[in-house]
């Protein structure tokens, strides 16, 4: 992804990028995106990058030795240290809708933002939400104000968040409507096909904010939008 590319995906929203990602393939069924209401912890924030994935539990605690526990946290924390460029933590708590241990707090989002990840996507828990690190973004199932017997559980696989299946290095953007994985082949269409999409329904939406907007004014912007579509 080219850094022109990139600043322009984090000055969109994910709904923007499902409509462009629909003008590429010039029909609507993409549906590589989540399912469900996201919880943001900056409702204004847009996150950008390849994901590093990983598994948690947290309802019960452990039945592995701990050395066992510990090593694959190191992994795990390994794992998301590795690479260059945007990344995103993607993170599925295996509890499901019985999640009740929050990972992402202020340790876990600092620790992170370190690494030089950009934010986190998760179908479970976030907390200390006035104290997560500044300019590291979670987009979560749930808030909650314990860790409970958290533990991960596996690193580095494809993962389910919001009925969304992520694998490793996914290009992935999201904020606070949800996420979406962007295919590769995509990547160097995207510029264009935002500009067409935005372009394209400026003919709508400046004709509904004129003064003298009314139905006739609504039916011929419409027919132009149609025909700007194909």
């Amino acid at each position: 992804m080219t850094p022109e590319t990139l600043a322009l995906l984090r000055s969109v929203d994910t709904p923007t990028v499902c409509n462009a990602i629909e003008v590429i393939e010039g029909r609507r069924g993409f549906d590589a995106f989540t399912r469900g209401t996201p919880l943001a912890s900056d409702p204004s924030a847009v996150i950008v990058g390849q994901a590093r994935t990983a598994r948690i539990r947290a309802r019960f605690a452990p039945i592995e030795p701990p050395e066992e526990i510990r090593a694959r946290r190191m992994d795990y924390y390994r794992h998301m240290a590795e690479g260059t460029g945007p990344r995103i933590a993607v993170v599925e708590d295996m509890d499901g809708p019985d999640a009740v241990g929050a990972y992402w707090g202020e340790l876990n989002t600092t620790v992170h933002k370190g690494f030089g990840l950009t934010g986190a996507l998760t179908n479970g828990l976030m907390r200390d939400l006035g104290d997560l690190a500044p300019g590291f973004a979670v987009i979560a199932g749930q808030v909650g104000p314990s860790h409970g017997f958290v533990h991960v559980t596996e690193v580095a696989g494809p993962v389910t968040v919001f009925g969304l299946t992520i694998a490793p290095d996914d290009w992935v953007h999201a904020d606070r409507h949800g996420a979406l994985v962007i295919p590769p082949a995509y990547l160097a269409e995207l510029p264009a096909a935002i500009a067409k999409m935005q372009a394209t329904e400026a003919i709508v939406l400046d004709a509904a904010r004129a003064p003298d907007f009314d139905f006739a004014r609504f039916e011929a912007a419409w027919t132009a939008f149609e025909a700007a579509r194909t």
